[in-house]
């Protein structure tokens, strides 16, 4: 009997091919479902450059690529992870299909960054096997996923997966709650909100709100993180600049006008054909910051995981 084992991805886009990267530099034998023809093209060649990026040796068996859940052979699969498009009903079709395919207890997990697991397994028998799985992008270098149980969610189950999480790499958070957006996209986007409305009101520049969380508080968090850093620098003094500033910051329900006029213009930042979004670029601009953003996430990532081993 083999030792290597087996996981099929559902989805072979940009999130997709970094956790099949992912799980392929670990030793899996990874399985890519994609409908799309140019999808599946490209996948190769997207899997390779990030498993590149995470050090491959170049001797890993490629992942096998199919066209429907229906030609994999869902013998000996360990997970199914799926990446689809950030839509409702076919997340909902898809695990609808999934749970006639693959056999409990094989868990069957969402990548979804905002429908909780609940609404995708709604009616189907098998819920207690089913967990959110949220990846950040870029998933092959962010060391974060979190873990998402609904009501139903076995308990044992999301031990399993963490535990899997652990074996490639990935540092799992465990979220009890399938809330909307879970734990780190609410924080991200509480931030967000107040760093746009700043642009926004003519208070900082784009870079400035940029710096401002690089080097400064945000400087901090690769040390500690928002609760850990106020233990230890005092919980009273945030409790007194929070009844000052509190009243002052922004509570908008729904994305600022600023944010909603880019996105009506198209102006969406380097993958819009205007190469404008906060920021305006060139195409030698976008190549030079990718390349330093993934060495900064590497880099950051090396010392995250040397902390990890000296405990």
């Amino acid at each position: 009997m083999s030792s290597i084992r087996k996981m099929v991805v559902v989805g072979g886009g940009t999130m997709g091919c970094a956790v099949a990267a992912m799980f392929n530099v670990a030793g899996w034998r990874v399985h890519v479902v994609e409908p799309d023809a140019a999808a599946r093209r490209a996948l190769p060649g997207k899997v390779g450059a990030a498993a590149q990026a995470l050090g491959a040796e170049g001797h890993e068996a490629p992942p096998a690529i199919h066209d429907a859940l229906r030609d994999v052979d869902w013998t000996g699969v360990d997970i199914v992870i799926e990446c689809v498009f950030e839509d409702l009903e076919l997340k909902q079709a898809v695990f609808a299909e999934l749970e006639t395919l693959c056999a409990a207890p094989t868990p069957l997990t969402s990548n979804s960054s905002s429908f909780p697991i609940s609404q995708i397994a709604t009616g189907l028998a098998t819920q207690g096997r089913m967990l959110g799985l949220h990846f950040f992008m870029p998933a092959h270098l962010v060391p974060a996923v979190e873990v998402v149980c609904s009501a139903a969610s076995d308990a044992s189950t999301a031990d399993h997966v963490s535990a899997i999480m652990r074996e490639v790499g990935k540092k799992p958070i465990r979220v009890k709650r399938d809330i909307p957006g879970f734990l780190a996209n609410r924080i991200q986007h509480a931030l967000m909100r107040e760093a746009i409305a700043l642009v926004e009101e003519g208070f900082a520049s784009a870079q400035d709100v940029d710096a401002a969380v690089r080097y400064g508080f945000g400087f901090r968090y690769i040390a500690a993180g928002p609760l850990l850093q106020k233990d230890l620098a005092g919980i009273d003094i945030h409790c007194a600049a929070a009844t000052t500033m509190y009243p002052y910051l922004r509570t908008d329900q729904q994305p600022s006008a600023y944010m909603r006029k880019l996105v009506a213009d198209g102006d969406i930042g380097v993958k819009s054909p205007t190469l404008r979004g906060f920021y305006q670029w060139t195409p030698e601009q976008v190549a030079v910051e990718q390349r330093r953003y993934e060495a900064a996430l590497l880099k950051a990532a090396r010392i995250l995981s040397d902390e990890e081993a000296t405990h």
